[in-house]
């Protein structure tokens, strides 16, 4: 275990490596070291603008992917983040190679993730009054309604540009509390349609995985994001895994819609995110 220090910021790895490149680049304000993906993450201010940088190629304290492997899902994000491109998306504004790695570049966005397990590990997640996720859930319907709206209308533009959603949870969201606003990150493990289960139980968040995501050769495509997103509505407006009704808290036009989408029977969800998006504002 190697600590580091950088402009009075500390961070741990489980081996040490040079950041001089970090300093030499900005003025580093924050440090985001306990992810499981194998990058680490920095607020920076380069120029008088503050930006966010994503790095792979340190071993970092949780990873559960070596170094290797994380660098090259990082320069695979490249394109995806271009393809993807949209006002709801974090925006990629640079990419480069250091000596032992690669960075991502991106404006920085003001918002908190609403899966802040490093500070808020489950229960405190759901219970603690500092948690974004419990601030989340406390806000008015309308703006929840909001976010979903979001959600949804990203990933209609991800379907339309041929690619399927992978990894996509509550992690993935964030939110700007002072402004009302919401916008997506971490799409790195996104992919091009066609494409099949090639690792049995896939990336994600188990709460918000489809079946097919364990099955592996399963097909993964718009009925398994389907899944995903109808997960996602439960977990921003409903009992999360607990898909009763009686912890929904919008209207049950709504709730009907979103129960659809999380049917374990593929053939028995909407055909597409787009088809679901549309019922889904056609019951608002």
């Amino acid at each position: 275990m190697v600590t580091k220090t950088i402009n009075g910021l500390t961070f741990e790895l489980k081996e040490d490596q040079d950041f001089s490149w970090l300093e030499r680049l900005g003025e580093v304000f924050s440090v985001f070291d306990q992810q499981d993906s194998g990058n680490i993450c920095f607020g920076i201010k380069i120029k008088g603008k503050r930006r966010f940088i994503k790095y792979a190629g340190a071993k970092t304290i949780n990873s559960s992917v070596n170094p290797d492997i994380a660098i090259q899902h990082l320069k695979n994000s490249v394109t995806i983040y271009s393809d993807l491109k949209y006002p709801y998306l974090v925006e990629l504004m640079d990419c480069f190679e250091t000596e032992k790695g690669f960075a991502l570049l991106f404006d920085w966005f003001g918002g908190e993730t609403l899966h802040n397990h490093w500070d808020f590990p489950p229960p405190n997640k759901y219970e603690h009054p500092d948690s974004p996720y419990f601030r989340f859930r406390k806000l008015p319907l309308m703006h929840r309604l909001e976010v979903v709206n979001t959600i949804l209308e990203f990933h209609v533009h991800v379907e339309e540009n041929n690619y399927v959603a992978i990894d996509f949870y509550d992690g993935s969201i964030l939110y700007d509390f002072k402004n009302n606003l919401a916008k997506i990150c971490d799409i790195d493990l996104y992919h091009t349609k066609p494409y099949k289960n090639q690792m049995g139980r896939m990336w994600g968040s188990s709460r918000f995985m489809s079946p097919e995501e364990f099955e592996l050769h399963a097909i993964i495509d718009e009925r398994t994001n389907v899944f995903n997103m109808g997960a996602i509505c439960f977990g921003l407006l409903g009992g999360e895994l607990d898909r009763s009704m009686e912890k929904w808290e919008a209207s049950s036009e709504l709730y009907d819609v979103a129960i659809k989408a999380v049917e374990k029977d593929r053939n028995k969800r909407y055909r597409s995110v787009q088809e679901f998006y549309y019922d889904w504002k056609s019951s608002m």
